[in-house]
């Protein structure tokens, strides 16, 4: 592994509340990712917030995390000519 790069429970761990971060992890049908807002960690666990869903991680099953870039603005809604 790269010294440089923090494993992910590391990244997690130091990363400010509020981050936009994306977070890759195991479920049984193999694995996901939540991308949203860091807003909760302890000892066990991660919360991101989606755009739908508070998701709550067990730390035990994430295998990568990395802050992103902010949200790029939505499209206005296109009117009839």
């Amino acid at each position: 592994m790269n010294p440089q790069i923090p494993a992910p429970r590391q990244f997690l761990e130091g990363a400010p509340l509020g981050t936009r971060v994306v977070v890759r992890y195991k479920i049984p049908e193999g694995m996901t990712d939540a991308l949203g807002d860091l807003v909760g960690i302890n000892a066990a666990e991660c919360t991101v917030r989606t755009r739908r869903t508070d998701v709550v991680i067990p730390l035990a099953l994430v295998v990568a995390a990395k802050a992103v870039p902010p949200a790029p603005a939505r499209r206005a809604p296109r009117t009839a000519p």
